[in-house]
């Protein structure tokens, strides 16, 4: 299965477990109603206690949070839903956009390299096999030839295994990037599907006298943990534009015959490390957006995974990067 279609599951369990948001309103609509009688009683009784007369526009709030409870897929969700929604849409297009020209960017440069190796004639034999038979048919049967040979094979042999742990190390990178992903889509996912679901609860709550901040906090985190996936598209739109902008200076430069090409993929690697620990400060920025407590703590354990992930993850690329340059400052 492809990440995409793992992020489409996630959608779609989402909008199959929003109806659960109707089930919860009976339990609701009885704690509102028990609520909105103390609350009313207590309004009223204040005002007569005082003398004086009975504002009526403030009792009507119980009513109208009673209505939001009635109706609370189509008129909170629903609504609240409507108006983010645009901005998910907005987002994901942007980073679609940029994956595309990134792909075909990375194909061209791909063909590029291959090409400058194979006009140089140290690397060619080493990356074609025409190059590599072409070279063996030139050489005899000699004792300096079979030497050669050897060395031939050797070479070619210790650049296959170089370039597989280099695409290993690579894969690895681009699985935990794609896995941080889906770790904060996932759960993005579990907390709206809570908040959605016991969000009529949260409205009851908030009928009562001294509880009225609840509703604003309920809204605040809903909008909060909705715009996770905007800002992380955004943020993997911003990395693939970086990228991008990597890719066309390459392949200008490899528009030069006399240039050698890096396969290293060192900034490559770099950029996927900053990938994987720019993911878990989403929650973070997004706090930024609209100010919502109770996730302090949720919020500091992503931030300390994040550093333990980015510091993992730099000391092997540390280790592969050193092992590369200890081999090319020996020959």
């Amino acid at each position: 299965m492809e990440w995409n279609n793992l992020h489409e599951v996630l959608r779609s369990l989402y909008n199959d477990m929003m109806p659960l948001a109707g089930d919860m309103a009976a339990i609701a609509k009885g704690l509102a109603g028990l609520g909105a009688l103390f609350f009313v009683a207590l309004k009223v009784w204040q005002a007569l206690s005082r003398a004086e007369p009975i504002d009526v526009f403030p009792l009507l709030r119980p009513f109208a949070l009673g209505l939001c409870i009635m109706f609370f897929p189509t008129i909170v969700l629903g609504t609240i839903n409507a108006v983010l929604s645009p901005v998910v849409t907005g987002t994901h297009s942007i980073l679609e956009g940029q994956v595309l020209d990134l792909n075909k960017l990375q194909q061209q440069k791909d063909q590029l390299e291959y090409e400058a190796m194979v006009r140089n004639p140290e690397t060619a034999y080493m990356v074609s096999d025409e190059e590599f038979d072409k070279k063996l048919d030139e050489l005899g049967w000699s004792p300096s030839d079979i030497g050669t040979m050897a060395g031939m094979y050797m070479d070619r042999t210790g650049y296959q295994i170089e370039k597989a742990i280099k695409d290993w190390f690579r894969n690895l990178l681009e699985i935990l990037f794609q896995a941080a992903a889906l770790v904060i889509d996932t759960i993005r996912t579990f907390f709206l599907i809570v908040l959605s679901i016991l969000g009529p609860i949260a409205f009851a709550i908030s009928v009562w006298d001294g509880f009225q901040s609840t509703l604003t906090q309920w809204i605040t985190r809903y909008v909060s943990v909705y715009l996770w996936l905007p800002v992380s598209d955004l943020f993997s739109s911003m990395l693939a534009r970086i990228q991008s902008l990597i890719l066309e200076r390459d392949i200008q430069m490899l528009a030069d015959p006399t240039y050698i090409p890096d396969t290293s993929n060192t900034v490559y690697i770099i950029f996927m490390i900053i990938g994987i620990v720019g993911y878990f400060t989403i929650p973070t920025v997004t706090g930024w957006i609209i100010q919502a407590g109770g996730a302090g703590n949720f919020t500091r354990n992503v931030n300390q995974t994040a550093m333990k992930s980015g510091n993992i993850a730099g000391a092997g690329a540390g280790s592969a990067a050193g092992n590369i340059g200890g081999k090319l400052m020996g020959k």
